[in-house]
């Protein structure tokens, strides 16, 4: 009986109450994880909103910027296709051009060639086909445009006054280039100006070697030369003929210029006379030839104006001294 009795006090009230409890607690904590889960999942909600409308709108802008991206592509596509269009119309241009210009300079050369060569055949004349020639009774005269090339040294007197370099300078230069090459080969060459001055101080007074080089830096030094100039070639002329006669030369100077400033023609021809003596056959050693820039038509207190008293004097010492005057009617190159 005793035994029984214990066996039934394990199951007592006690232990039941604790059993009750923890299932109360069991359901308890269910009730209040039920009762929170709808606060959190609201929160969670509203932030997923607040990200999904800011990611909404960063979406909008990059679509934008996308938009305007896309327009300047397609405009620069647009200038770059023109660009290369005008680049293929440019060089097609070019190649016509380069064409033209090979063409062209295969013809100048060509015609470079015949001249010097027709000029070096006037030249080279030999005393064989002079002696043949010597009984004729028209005298022959190796010339080129009406201006013997038979000088064996050529000097040019070249006006350096403002109204040439300003107005016929350009022209001075071809003419100067035009005046070489129908002399190919000669034994000497000088520079002066009107006052006597020369373009290379280290050749004053002596013969500048004739050589290729020479004569392109005597074109390039001109076209930078400025020299003092009275607007009278006659300072040039004697100081030229005093320093260069020889009797066993022949001597040719060419004068540009466009006004004679001087006093008088007479007396310059008279002192031009007396220094460049004529030989036994009447010639003179020393030729003289003239080419007239029309630049220059003041009236003074003397007849005429300058440029047509430069013109005639110089017709005056050409004729007397062997020469050609040439007057040109422009001053364009």
């Amino acid at each position: 009986m005793k035994k029984r009795r214990r066996d039934i006090e394990i199951f007592s009230l006690s232990f039941l109450d604790c059993i009750c409890c923890g299932f109360g607690a069991v359901i308890l904590l269910f009730v209040l994880s039920k009762f929170a889960e709808p606060v959190v999942i609201e929160e969670i909600k509203e932030n997923m909103q607040t990200e999904i409308v800011r990611l909404e709108n960063e979406l909008f802008e990059i679509r934008g910027e996308t938009n305007i991206l896309n327009r300047e592509l397609t405009a620069k596509r647009e200038q770059l296709s023109d660009a290369k269009e005008k680049i293929a119309r440019l060089q097609g241009d070019l190649s016509e051009v380069k064409s033209r210009f090979a063409a062209s300079k295969d013809d100048a050369k060509v015609q470079n060639i015949i001249e010097g060569r027709l000029a070096r055949a006037r030249q080279d004349m030999t005393q064989e086909m002079k002696r043949l020639l010597k009984n004729r009774p028209r005298k022959i005269i190796r010339s080129v445009g009406g201006i013997p090339v038979d000088s064996e040294y050529i000097v040019f007197i070249i006006d350096t006054s403002g109204s040439m370099q300003r107005n016929a300078w350009s022209l001075v230069q071809k003419k100067m280039r035009e005046t070489l090459e129908i002399y190919p080969k000669v034994k000497g060459i000088q520079i002066m100006n009107d006052m006597g001055n020369f373009l290379f101080s280290q050749y004053a007074g002596k013969w500048i070697p004739d050589t290729p080089a020479r004569r392109r830096a005597i074109i390039s030094a001109l076209a930078s030369w400025n020299a003092f100039s009275n607007s009278s070639p006659v300072e040039g002329i004697t100081t030229a003929i005093k320093l260069f006669y020889s009797e066993n030369k022949k001597i040719s100077l060419y004068v540009f210029g466009d006004e004679f400033s001087g006093p008088a023609v007479q007396p310059v021809i008279n002192v031009v006379d007396r220094i460049n003596t004529a030989t036994k056959d009447g010639s003179r050693r020393v030729r003289i030839h003239a080419v007239g820039f029309p630049v220059v038509m003041e009236k003074t207190n003397r007849p005429g104006n300058t440029g047509e008293r430069f013109a005639t004097l110089m017709r005056a010492l050409c004729h007397r001294n062997g020469g050609t005057f040439v007057g040109l009617n422009s001053t364009r190159p």
